[in-house]
């Protein structure tokens, strides 16, 4: 009945209590006489005065005038369905109605309501007995009990009582409601606050409500006057099934307030949901006695959706950064490395070694430099192809990578030749690593080639250290680069340092 107003629903209240306190009375003070009990009586003097009259007829021997005497009692009683006169031997000596089919009262049971049996005497010796069934005292249909007095009556005074009792309380409840003693100015200043608001008794029923709060939901916008606040599960649904944690009970329980408690409300027709922040404050009378309880309703839909925009913009934004990021890097490889043995490229090197350098102010620090060419590469270009020729040269760039320190610089310094600055060594160490190299790419260079067959790759390096009077990188590299050439005329796939010895 939620969507009845209060005025209907107080008087379907009255009207129930109205008449179940008339059953009450009835049933001690006896108001409504029992059907029952009047039944029995009228029809046991009708039963007595029809077999006086049919006694007199029996004996009299008139069995014409019997049966028309029964006929006649039957269309004049309609409460009456046959009657039957039987003689001691069980012969049926007169009938009018259906009478065979309806009796069934067996023989030597007393009479019943609606079966009763009288006897009929003859010079003072039993001769037999009338038999009269009557209709049932109460309905035993549906469509009966629609056509019985009582329940007539009854409908009678639910469908007068109530439209009286609706309009007389209608007009009392505006007497009685709680807003009707709020000023005009009041209420016009109430519904111009920007959030719903609503006014609640200790007893959480609602007292008032101003338009924000009507707007939100379909079901807001009737009269929600003294309805418990608690017992709308449009509003509630969404703080879940305990009440004592709503939000205006917590307020009323602790005499405080409670704010932004966040709450979600289901819009008919609407996937999105009304994003609501509630607070509620105790209201209190001079004495400090509590009085009810203020609850405020905050839509925060349109910041929610401007948040989530906002994050989604911000994640679209990281995203590009990183793709930016992964962009530069991209290109900061292209710009400093060999495109096709990703080694440093010159100029990537010479600002290394410049930094090197820088480091080493007087040549206080160890530096040294390996120069290494690839053994007859024009060969492998002129015999099989430049294809291949890339791949020796890739296969020479995947040893001299994996077989250097990562804070030394590897560099494709031209054609076949590569250049590597070692921080932090002398040439004996430098020397030591230059034979590893040139170990590791006579061993795997050639038969990483797949595409040729017993391909045999070999290089020879030259090594220098950095020493007093070499005051820049390129007279280092030149150093070394001198000492590969004493490699290439000894007879190629050696290391020689910069004096001229083999390692």
């Amino acid at each position: 009945m939620s969507f009845l107003g209060p005025a209907s629903r107080l008087a379907f209240g009255v009207l129930g209590l109205m008449m179940s306190l008339f059953l009450l009375v009835d049933l001690f003070a006896d108001v409504v006489p029992d059907r029952a009990d009047t039944a029995a009586r009228l029809r046991g003097r009708l039963s007595e005065s029809l077999a006086v009259q049919v006694t007199a007829l029996v004996q009299a021997d008139q069995r014409e005038a019997l049966d028309r005497t029964l006929k006649q009692v039957l269309e004049r009683d309609k409460e009456i369905v046959s009657i039957g006169v039987r003689s001691r031997d069980e012969h049926l000596v007169a009938l009018a109605g259906p009478h065979l089919a309806v009796w069934t009262l067996p023989d030597g049971e007393r009479s019943t309501l609606t079966q009763v049996r009288v006897p009929i005497l003859e010079g003072g010796a039993p001769w037999g007995e009338t038999e009269i069934v009557f209709r049932p005292v109460l309905p035993t249909t549906f469509f009966g009990w629609l056509a019985d007095p009582m329940v007539r009556a009854v409908a009678l005074g639910i469908l007068l009582g109530f439209p009286l009792l609706y309009l007389y309380l209608r007009r009392a409840l505006q007497y009685l409601d709680p807003g009707s003693v709020i000023p005009q100015r009041v209420r016009v200043a109430f519904d111009t606050l920007g959030e719903g608001v609503v006014i609640l008794d200790t007893e959480a029923r609602i007292m008032m409500t101003n338009k924000v709060f009507k707007a939100l939901h379909p079901q807001a916008a009737g009269d929600l006057t003294g309805r418990i606040i608690s017992n709308l599960p449009w509003l509630v649904a969404g703080f879940g099934a305990d009440k004592d944690g709503y939000p205006w009970h917590r307020a009323m329980k602790t005499r405080g307030e409670q704010s932004d408690v966040p709450l979600e409300l289901s819009l008919p027709g609407s996937s999105e949901p009304l994003r609501l922040l509630v607070g509620a404050a105790a209201i209190e009378d001079g004495g400090a006695r509590l009085r009810g309880c203020m609850v405020s309703f905050k839509n925060v839909t349109a910041l929610h959706l401007a948040n989530t925009q906002l994050l989604a913009t911000v994640a679209e934004l990281d995203r590009s950064q990183e793709q930016i990021k992964a962009q530069n890097a991209e290109l900061a490889r292209l710009a400093t490395r060999d495109p096709l043995t990703g080694c440093l490229n010159r100029r990537a090197f010479f600002e290394g070694a410049d930094a090197l350098f820088a480091d080493v102010p007087g040549g206080t620090r160890r530096i040294s430099c390996i120069m290494s060419d690839i053994d007859h590469f024009k060969e492998f270009n002129d015999r099989y192809g430049h294809a291949v020729g890339d791949q020796v040269l890739q296969a020479v760039a995947r040893s001299l990578t994996s077989g250097v320190r990562s804070g030394d610089l590897l560099c494709r310094y031209g054609g076949e030749e590569f250049c590597v600055l070692l921080p932090g060594l002398d040439a004996a160490q430098a020397a030591s690593i230059a034979e590893r190299l040139r170990s590791d790419i006579e061993r795997h260079a050639g038969p990483s080639v797949r595409t040729s067959v017993g391909l045999t790759v070999t290089s020879s390096f030259g090594v220098a250290e950095l020493r007093p009077g070499v005051g820049d990188p390129a007279a280092l590299i030149d150093e070394a680069d001198k000492a590969l050439y004493m490699s290439k005329r000894s007879g190629r796939n050696r290391v020689t340092v910069s004096d001229g010895t083999a390692a």
